[in-house]
């Protein structure tokens, strides 16, 4: 089983975070901000990634280490159950259609992070949560996951839609990176032999 651990604890926040990259899309998350737990519910959901995550952030001042940290915790995770990465499928690429938005998302597990983000939203908040986070948080995720991922909205009116659209994007292409090509026997989807560091 491909699963990871991981306790993150600083003076901002305090996270516990358990990932199975070959569940059924089970989750039990809470981060103290219902709009994020309802984007992590879909993501794990879309992925088929176990995802149960707990997070006491200091809210109190506002949502920013709360949104980040758990990004970062979820990132490690991912990496960590990853492991050599020997099979996987590396690649991921989707088009999620939400309603009238449609998300383009496109990532390799290259251990080598980067965002490139083209989304923007018409309002300061969905919910509770600040959008401007949004972009943050699959920043965070890139760079802990150690992932190359590319998020485009290519159009929508709805800000709700434009979002949960990309988290859905993200989620099935992930599913599909981090999926086990029985092709590719135990070898490591590179050239160099190795992914990352």
């Amino acid at each position: 089983m491909r699963t990871a651990t991981i306790a993150r604890t600083t003076a901002e926040t305090d996270i516990a975070v358990t990932v199975n990259l070959d569940g059924t899309g089970r989750y039990d998350v809470s981060t103290g901000i219902g709009f994020l737990d309802h984007m992590i519910e879909q993501f794990s959901r879309h992925s088929l990634i176990d995802v149960a995550l707990r997070v006491r952030g200091d809210l109190h001042v506002d949502q920013h280490h709360t949104t980040e940290d758990s990004a970062i915790a979820l990132g490690q995770a991912i990496h960590q159950a990853l492991g050599d990465k020997k099979g996987i499928a590396r690649y991921g690429d989707v088009h999620a259609p939400m309603d009238e938005a449609l998300a383009r998302v496109a990532l390799d597990i290259s251990g080598r992070p980067v965002l490139v983000w083209q989304a923007a939203f018409t309002q300061p908040r969905l919910g509770e949560m600040d959008t401007e986070l949004f972009e943050h948080w699959f920043a965070s995720l890139a760079q802990a996951a150690g992932i190359t991922l590319h998020i485009a909205n290519l159009y929508g009116s709805n800000n709700h839609h434009i979002i949960e659209g990309i988290f859905k994007g993200v989620a099935r292409a992930m599913r599909a990176a981090v999926a086990i090509d029985p092709r590719k026997g135990d070898a490591v989807p590179s050239t160099k032999g190795q992914l990352g560091g």
